[in-house]
């Protein structure tokens, strides 16, 4: 399998790096070897018909920050969708920065993709969370595979699990802890009493958090995954718009500390459902499922055959991110077989 990625941060080195370690698995265990044959970011693009080599990748990326001084493979002046136009390639995974506001370049780069009759596996929350039901019509139209399990709790399984597990089941709503940022802040204040602004600051020198954490704590991107749940799961056609989004910037260490006397953690839960489309803190049990700690994620999937059914997972990193791309693409070659 052919495989080209568009967007080489920390999820892209991340399917890069899962390849280069699982190439003997996947050879033995499904007789597929893949080969990553362009990788483009902002630098430009590193391009070989016969495949790329995953470790030189990492390490250029590494040392200069560009896939486009690849050793006599590098291009720097060739963009993303020349990309798409020019190698020959049966996959394309799209891991480029999420934008919420167009969904671009991502929804260009996954519908040119598609109209060429290429699979498509993607991270990216803004196309889907914008534009899910054209993507889908796409897809059919061209009859072509488009995945993106990673796109919703990152390595915790989902979307496949909902239509392949529970396949025999009618589910009728999903909740859940969909943010890995937020679900770091709440545990921290309800574990050592300190306010948000000092966990916020604490959870950015970390890492866990981004410079601008805007998305995550005011519960945007939680309302993203949402939608892909929404519509994926429940054939509901909604998008960003449709949800009630509230954040836990106002949330006071006084009100965790009153919640706990009480048994009860202050968690942001999502929920999707005919009846609600919602992001918001809520009072969750102590000992539930839900009161899981750290980046942990957790989703409720309500059947009516299997009653409830929770998984949990890490909703970030980037290996466990790549991990759930890549059971995206060892599905697609199954299909494709």
């Amino acid at each position: 399998m052919k495989i080209i990625i568009l967007g080489f941060g920390a999820v892209g080195q991340g399917v890069a790096r899962v390849i280069s370690m699982k190439k003997d698995y996947l050879k033995n265990n499904y007789e597929l070897n893949p080969q990553i044959v362009a990788v483009c970011d902002r630098s430009g693009a590193a391009i070989c018909e016969t495949g790329l080599d995953e470790e030189l990748l990492l390490q250029m990326k590494n040392e200069t920050g560009k896939v486009a001084l690849y050793p006599d493979n590098g291009h720097p002046d060739v963009d993303s969708l020349q990309v798409l136009d020019e190698v020959e390639y049966d996959c394309l995974v799209e891991v480029t920065p999420t934008d919420i506001d167009n969904g671009e370049p991502a929804r260009s780069h996954i519908l040119k993709a598609m109209e060429d009759c290429k699979d498509v596996v993607t991270s990216n929350k803004g196309p889907l969370a914008l534009s899910f039901q054209d993507l889908a019509d796409c897809a059919r139209t061209n009859k072509v595979e488009f995945k993106f399990e990673a796109s919703v709790g990152g390595a915790m399984p989902i979307i496949n699990f909902a239509h392949e597990t529970l396949a025999g089941c009618e589910i009728e709503s999903i909740y859940g802890i969909l943010n890995g940022t937020t679900n770091y802040i709440l545990s921290r204040m309800a574990n050592e009493g300190s306010s948000y602004e000092q966990t916020l600051k604490e959870a950015q020198e970390m890492g866990i958090a981004e410079t601008n954490p805007y998305q995550d704590v005011e519960g945007i991107d939680a309302a993203c995954k949402i939608v892909i749940l929404a519509n994926s799961v429940l054939n509901l056609p909604v998008t960003l718009k449709d949800v009630e989004v509230e954040g836990i910037s106002k949330i006071t260490s006084e009100s965790i500390a009153l919640a706990k006397k009480e048994g009860l953690l202050i968690k942001l839960i999502g929920e999707a459902s005919p009846d609600a489309l919602e992001v918001s803190p809520r009072l969750v049990r102590l000992g539930s499922p839900f009161a899981v700690e750290g980046t942990l994620n957790v989703a409720t999937l309500k059947t009516d055959l299997a009653d409830d059914v929770t998984v949990v997972g890490k909703g970030a990193g980037s290996v466990e991110t790549a991990s759930a791309i890549l059971s995206d693409i060892v599905s697609i070659w199954k299909i494709r077989r």
